[in-house]
């Protein structure tokens, strides 16, 4: 077990050694912020496209799409990888704001339109985001090296951050498009050598997309859930919409539209390690227990697959984060390279604190995706005159939804279904039909307030044009009668 944990160490240090040198360095916003190369050409459709993909094919995510196929099936997989049209949904209104709205970024959108506080209350959700990526994807990577709150954990944990943050410090946006590149064709090969293992020992693909039931109880509830967050928890991570701000429209649609496809693919292929596991009876966390059945080689793969897509988030945290804070937040003055780097190790040391001292605050402080439910409506209808009141009747029905999921205040006779996400699939539909009726409704009083004054005002005009006939006719009949 101690070779394995040496071969293990080796694989970490030196892909990131290795990252780290081929990773460019910024001297420039453009380079550092925007992703564009040292000849300030802008990203390209292919490193656009596989950094949207392994920017949402994190450690997390892939470990969840296993344990989904371990628990359910094929309808495991498919649920959780209906997230991935999110991608489809982000490019389009992206494309639409950018084209149609001339905006740079979804941070000019909200002030214009909503003012300073909606910029504030977006930043804050979007900042717990990116600080759980830290969480989340350091905590998978510690967990492959011991137990959790272990030495070798902790070790593992500071060694992986430390080193993904050093490449990020040095290039910045443009180190973690170029590296997202690497690590995509890096997951892209040793996913089809996991398959390549564990498929033939069924014989064919027909067990893996026959595994499960199609009913609400056992997947549906996920699946119909995902359906309804698409169009709301692309916009809360910064890592995926500040890519489609850094190239051309038309490439950046594209390249999400692609992402849509490869992510669901890949994202879906991944379950089947989980729905093997299922078929062999595992327990536990599906990619570590199929992992073990098949020895040192197949764990290996596993461990390097999970270091490769939490780096890749990871980086792409670091320069989102930076980007937060240098461009989006201060749009006049802002721009620095020293204070974006600054950022991102205070962002590093925000994320690991509480992982090291107190795993357990990471459940109490992840901003689930029923808690931006009110983003759907915003970005959906960003080109309607809404108020200021619609944003935030929008937004706030999302965070007490999450609230409500979070401490489990929803009754079980409102729920819509039953078995597991019986409840987060009914909050979801409650909180949906209130935050669209929220944003909508001012509108639809605003234009009805305006109809009355209009027809309030013609009436005035009227009666004044009435009462300025009067004196003139009278005044014609007392000359016709003299």
């Amino acid at each position: 077990m101690s070779d394995v944990l040496s071969l293990q160490w080796a694989l970490l240090i030196i892909s990131s050694l290795i990252l780290y040198a081929i990773s460019p360095r910024a001297k420039s916003k453009e380079t550092f912020f925007q992703g564009a190369s040292q000849a300030a050409d802008q990203p390209g459709f292919w490193i656009l496209t596989f950094s949207l993909v392994i920017s949402w094919l994190f450690a997390k995510s892939i470990t969840n799409a296993a344990n989904l196929g371990l628990s359910f099936g094929f309808v495991g997989g498919v649920s959780y990888a209906m997230y991935y049209f999110s991608f489809l949904v982000a490019g389009i209104i992206i494309y639409q704001m950018r084209t149609r709205g001339g905006f740079n970024s979804l941070h000019e959108f909200l002030g214009g339109k909503f003012g300073r506080g909606a910029i504030i209350l977006f930043s804050i959700l979007i900042s717990f985001r990116l600080l759980n990526e830290v969480w989340s994807n350091s905590a998978v990577i510690g967990s492959y090296f011991g137990p959790v709150g272990s030495g070798q954990y902790i070790l593992a944990v500071l060694v992986f951050t430390a080193l993904t943050l050093a490449y990020s410090l040095k290039g910045g946006l443009r180190s973690s498009l170029i590296t997202d590149l690497i690590q995509m064709v890096l997951f892209g090969v040793l996913l089809f050598a996991i398959l390549g293992i564990i498929l033939p020992e069924k014989g064919s693909l027909t067990p893996f997309v026959t595994s499960g039931e199609w009913a609400m109880s056992t997947g549906l509830n996920l699946f119909f859930v995902a359906l309804i967050q698409v169009f709301s928890y692309p916009f809360h991570d910064p890592v995926l919409t500040d890519r489609g701000f850094i190239s051309d429209p038309q490439t950046t649609l594209k390249s999400y539209i692609a992402a849509t496809g490869i992510g669901f693919l890949c994202i879906l292929l991944f379950s089947f390690v989980g729905i093997y596991g299922q078929m062999i009876g595992a327990e536990g966390q599906a990619a570590v227990e199929v992992a073990k059945t098949f020895g040192v080689g197949m764990m290996l793969l596993t461990n390097f697959i999970m270091i490769t897509s939490a780096a890749s988030t990871l980086d792409s945290t670091f320069s989102a984060v930076s980007k937060l804070a240098e461009s989006d937040l201060r749009p006049e003055g802002g721009g620095s390279l020293s204070r974006g780097r600054w950022v991102m190790i205070l962002t590093a040391a925000g994320g690991l604190i509480p992982l090291i001292f107190a795993p357990e605050i990471i459940s109490a402080t992840t901003i689930s995706g029923t808690m931006v439910l009110g983003f759907a409506p915003v970005f959906l209808f960003w080109n309607l005159p809404a108020p200021r009141i619609s944003f935030h009747l929008s937004m706030w029905t999302g965070i007490v939804a999450g609230l409500t999921l979070t401490f489990g205040w929803l009754p079980e006779s409102l729920y819509l279904s039953s078995g597991k996400y019986a409840d987060l699939f009914a909050i979801n539909v409650y909180a949906t039909i209130i935050s669209f009726g929220g944003y909508l409704m001012p509108m639809f009083l605003d234009t009805k307030s305006e109809k009355i004054t209009a027809k309030e005002t013609r009436k005035r005009e009227e009666s004044q044009s009435v009462l300025e006939i009067e004196p003139m006719n009278a005044h014609r009949s007392s000359s016709r009668s003299d």
